[in-house]
């Protein structure tokens, strides 16, 4: 009786495979994609003298919230125009709400190399110096 469970659970198993293999090999072809993305981009880094303040500007960028647009009533005619947020301020057109992200992103890129040669010598037991 156990083997006729068995058996019976292998067949639905195979046949949730084959109903769900579209989405599974997307998915699969998406990580793949990215992977050779990657790689791609770890190749032209290795020539790239500017790849660490890019790299730290993507990081930063990551920490900082994204700008969100919302719709709202205009104060004078009452019809709805959309505005942009970000840091709890509104903008009234994309662009200036991206350059103030950008104002962020660029400062915290930089508190992280005020603060890199403090944590160097820490990483390497150097901080007897100061």
């Amino acid at each position: 009786m156990s083997d006729l469970y068995t058996t019976a659970a292998v067949i639905l198993a195979g046949l949730l495979l084959y109903r769900f293999r579209a989405p599974i090999l997307a998915a699969l072809r998406r990580f793949d994609a990215e992977n050779i993305a990657r790689r791609q981009e770890e190749q032209r880094d290795r020539t790239d003298p500017l790849a660490h303040y890019k790299h730290t500007l993507k990081l930063a960028g990551e920490q900082v919230e994204e700008v969100h647009e919302i719709e709202e009533p205009d104060a004078r005619t009452g019809d709805p125009v959309t505005r942009y947020v970000f840091g709890a301020e509104k903008f009234a057109t994309r662009e200036e709400a991206e350059e103030a992200r950008n104002i962020v992103v660029v400062a915290k890129a930089r508190i992280f190399y005020r603060d890199l040669p403090t944590a160097l010598r820490t990483r390497r037991g150097d901080d007897r110096l100061h």
